[in-house]
């Protein structure tokens, strides 16, 4: 019997030690609700497969027969290394909390999730990228600043769009955004993105709003905030104009960021906080775009390659 299958199973026993690791993923960390429920499923299949026994009696062999089943299911790489994510959160808050010896998940390996490295603008393409908008037009003036905080900062196209006049800090060098899991996080700006938005928000803003109010940075020419969508549509445009040949949107531009801070020098730990990843694991696929970035070059450029 399949233990990854809901259908197949029978209704689970109330589990006082799951409840309570739940509630405080919710309460303490601040984990969005689809977010917690996601974890009970991942943990409620292990608890079948445990046909009876507590969560805290699972072993290493258990876990292990848990994702070879998975993995003989079909289940998506993606899928188990979220499974995976669950399992270690949970095991591991076990063992902080005194009520088991170690953590169990603590050395199983996550799948591969990406079938393709993110792509990444090279340097040359974000320069023509970040010149494309005509900056004394004020949608243009908007759209460089936009564009110059997205590589400068890393955010979500939906951090992006939802920043609030409240949330910048130019005079200090930095802006804060509320991303995934309602998490608040501070991330600082980079000279260049700081002179576009303050050439932005001193003329261009107030342009485009025309006499309107809003709380909201970026705005469009009826004064409303710019959506997600809105944004998608303008930085392909804008990539067009500049010639750049890749398949562009606001996640490439956040990949670059993440690269090039990493092929410049940066530690993991602090891109992993610039980008809001709430496990690491996440952010180490950067690392593997810069190793195969470097293959790449040494493929081209060494003579006996």
């Amino acid at each position: 019997m399949n233990p990854t299958r809901r259908a197949d199973r029978a209704p689970l026993p109330p589990n006082t030690t799951l409840e309570a690791w739940l509630d405080h993923l919710a309460a303490e960390r601040g984990l969005a609700r689809n977010s917690v429920v996601a974890y009970r499923r991942d943990l409620e299949a292990l608890s079948f497969q445990l046909k009876g026994r507590a969560l805290v009696s699972a072993g290493q062999d258990d876990l292990l027969l848990a994702l070879r089943r998975m993995r003989t299911a079909g289940r998506s790489p993606r899928s188990v290394a979220r499974w995976l994510v669950a399992v270690r959160g949970f095991f591991g808050w076990l063992a902080r909390e005194g009520t088991i010896d170690e953590n169990p998940a603590a050395r199983l390996e996550p799948p591969k999730v990406w079938k393709a490295l993110p792509k990444v603008l090279d340097g040359s393409d974000v320069e023509r990228l970040l010149e494309a908008p005509d900056r004394v037009d004020p949608r243009g003036a908007r759209d460089a600043a936009m564009l110059e905080v997205l590589y400068a900062t890393g955010l979500r196209a939906s951090e992006l769009v939802g920043l609030r006049l409240r949330d910048l800090r130019l005079d200090a060098g930095y802006l804060s955004c509320v991303g995934k899991g309602s998490k608040e996080r501070v991330v600082p700006l980079g000279a260049e993105a700081n002179a576009a938005l303050s050439a932005y928000l001193a003329s261009g803003r107030e342009a485009l709003l025309a006499g309107k109010r809003s709380e909201s940075v970026f705005v469009g020419r009826a004064g409303s905030p710019l959506t997600r969508q809105g944004f998608w549509k303008l930085i392909k445009a804008h990539g067009r104009r500049a010639g750049i040949r890749a398949s562009l949107s606001p996640h490439v531009v956040r990949h670059s960021f993440a690269t090039h801070l990493l092929e410049n020098g940066a530690d993991l730990r602090v891109v992993q906080m610039l980008l809001g990843h709430a496990d690491i694991s996440t952010t180490q696929i950067y690392t593997h775009v810069n190793r195969e970035r470097l293959k790449r070059l040494y493929r081209d450029f060494h003579p006996r390659a």
